[in-house]
């Protein structure tokens, strides 16, 4: 490998939403550093099957549902 062209990577302390915390290692910061996450995946409705609705008023949503909304319909 070249010499001097790779990012050092060190210990960091990552903080999820919830307060709990772990240890891994990154290129993020320097030596010590404390990473706060704003989305995790125990908070995220992506990985947590979140119950959110898409507000639609008439936007791209209900165009796209005029213009395929039959194209896959089940008899």
């Amino acid at each position: 490998m070249k010499q001097g062209i790779h990012p050092e990577y060190h210990s960091i302390k990552v903080v999820m939403t919830d307060g709990t915390e772990f240890v891994t290692r990154s290129c993020f910061g320097a030596e010590g550093s404390v990473l706060n996450l704003d989305i995790d995946p125990k908070s995220h409705p992506a990985w947590t099957g979140g119950t959110q609705q898409l507000m639609d008023r008439g936007g791209r949503l209900s165009r796209f549902n005029n213009k395929f909304g039959g194209l896959f319909a089940t008899k």
